[in-house]
């Protein structure tokens, strides 16, 4: 892949932003979070589908005409935020490269390839200086799992990862969130259900994440999460063990994580660092039995992290509870916080 795109950059206060994937959840999620943090927008492009072009989106008090994706979509453009899909990504994003636009590509088309930066800007943002114009942003539930864990990572040294998901719907999108609500209306009114998005009934239900099994019995998902945690803690060696489950949530991801570690890490030890960590929250109140919920993860930035207690089985053992909202820091505003970066550089 050719070095391009970041000298439009260069020298500029403001920005022309195109958003690939507007309509959809995430899409719509970063045109609210670039208006709610003030990006520096110089112009807003808003791209989609053919069907979704002549739609409209407000931005600012003002209305902006949706446009049709293709490979003419980027001339002027300095920055893409891509959450199209991953067959859309892979191919506009050379068009856009080739205009100098730097893509923020939210898809799985290019997290794992050698040469594109994987980053969580909690975790690694140096990494972000070493794009060729396009940076990945990886998956939700890596996110969600590695923003809480990294400073413990960091202060003691992670072994191995134990982490179950339990993934809301709007991971497969609006029309997932619809299924939902219409499948538990369904259920209420004693009426079949009916299935569009998922393989199996969602509404009080919950199921092996809805993507591909592999032969060694392990999902796409939780390979993502296998693969995208080493790269981005830059350490091949840590051992990822995950089980990923849809249930019946709108918006929030949550995950139960054991970690063993290098050295014993108190339950003391363990809040403080996660008490003072960028971008969570602790909320671990035995006493109320008051913790990390879905329900209260939602809307906000900030991932919940609490239920920290040693691992009963293991000496170096530590096991913690997160949500964290999967339409904003598990995609949308990780984007947004990597173009922060990219801009500030």
């Amino acid at each position: 892949m050719k070095a391009q795109g970041s000298h439009t950059l260069k020298g500029k206060k403001s920005y022309v932003v195109a958003v690939a994937g507007a309509t959809g959840a995430v899409g719509e999620e970063m045109i609210k979070i670039l208006e709610e943090r003030k990006f520096p927008v110089k112009e807003l492009k808003l791209l989609a589908s053919k069907r979704s072009a002549g739609k409209r989106h407000s931005f600012r008090g003002e209305s902006h005409i949706i446009e049709e994706l293709t490979g003419h979509s980027f001339k002027g453009v300095d920055i893409v935020l891509s959450s199209a899909g991953g067959s859309v990504s892979r191919q506009f994003s050379p068009a856009a490269i080739s205009e100098g636009a730097v893509v923020v590509d939210n898809t799985s088309a290019f997290r794992m390839d050698p040469e594109v930066p994987l980053v969580i800007p909690e975790i690694n943002p140096e990494d972000i200086a070493l794009h060729k114009g396009i940076i990945a942003n990886p998956n939700c539930s890596t996110i969600i799992m590695a923003v809480p864990i990294f400073p413990i990572h960091k202060k003691a040294g992670i072994r191995r990862i134990i982490v179950s998901t339990y993934q809301s719907v709007s991971g497969a999108g609006a029309r997932a969130i619809a299924e939902l609500r219409h499948q538990t209306q369904e259920v209420l009114e004693g009426k079949p259900v009916t299935r569009e998005i998922f393989p199996h009934q969602i509404a009080f239900n919950l199921f092996s994440h809805n993507s591909a099994v592999k032969e060694n019995g392990y999902n796409e998902e939780e390979v993502k999460m296998v693969n995208e945690t080493k790269k981005i803690f830059h350490d091949p060696k840590i051992s990822v063990t995950p089980t990923c489950v849809r249930v019946p949530v709108y918006r929030a991801h949550s995950e139960s994580i054991v970690l063993e570690l290098e050295k014993r890490l108190s339950v003391e030890e363990a809040r403080e660092i996660l008490r003072q960590a960028p971008g969570v929250r602790l909320q671990d109140d035995r006493e109320k039995n008051y913790f990390p919920m879905p329900i209260e993860a939602s809307g906000q930035d900030d991932i919940l992290v609490g239920r920290i207690r040693e691992d009963l089985t293991c000496p170096n053992g530590l096991a913690l509870f997160v949500s964290g909202d999967q339409l904003r820091k598990g995609a949308a505003l990780n984007a947004i916080q990597i173009a922060e970066k990219l801009i500030a550089h």
